[in-house]
């Protein structure tokens, strides 16, 4: 089964590998994303629908600012894949 998931997903998967070692390690650090899907999901379950994906968005940006605020340790090896993301996405960094 978990091959079959692989294969039907591998076009959603693939472009991760794209990116550089310093940018993915900051991807996959478990602990932080998993915190991060932990505290939109209850900020989601508590409500059942949503008028637009819109209204979504906003409660997840809101959601978003409040969990950062929380925020006590910093990304490990973040300065590396700080630098990465400065190279890759150069037009979207602002100087700073």
């Amino acid at each position: 089964m978990i091959g079959q998931s692989w294969r039907r997903n591998w076009a959603r998967v693939i472009p991760f590998f794209d990116y550089p070692p310093e940018i993915r390690k900051v991807i996959y650090t478990t602990n932080a994303i998993e915190s991060i899907n932990m505290s939109l999901r209850k900020v989601i379950k508590t409500r059942s629908s949503f008028p637009t994906d819109d209204a979504v968005m906003k409660l997840f940006y809101l959601a978003l600012n409040n969990i950062s605020k929380k925020w006590s340790m910093p990304i490990r090896d973040w300065k590396a894949a700080l630098n990465r993301f400065a190279i890759q996405f150069e037009d979207r960094m602002s100087p700073g």
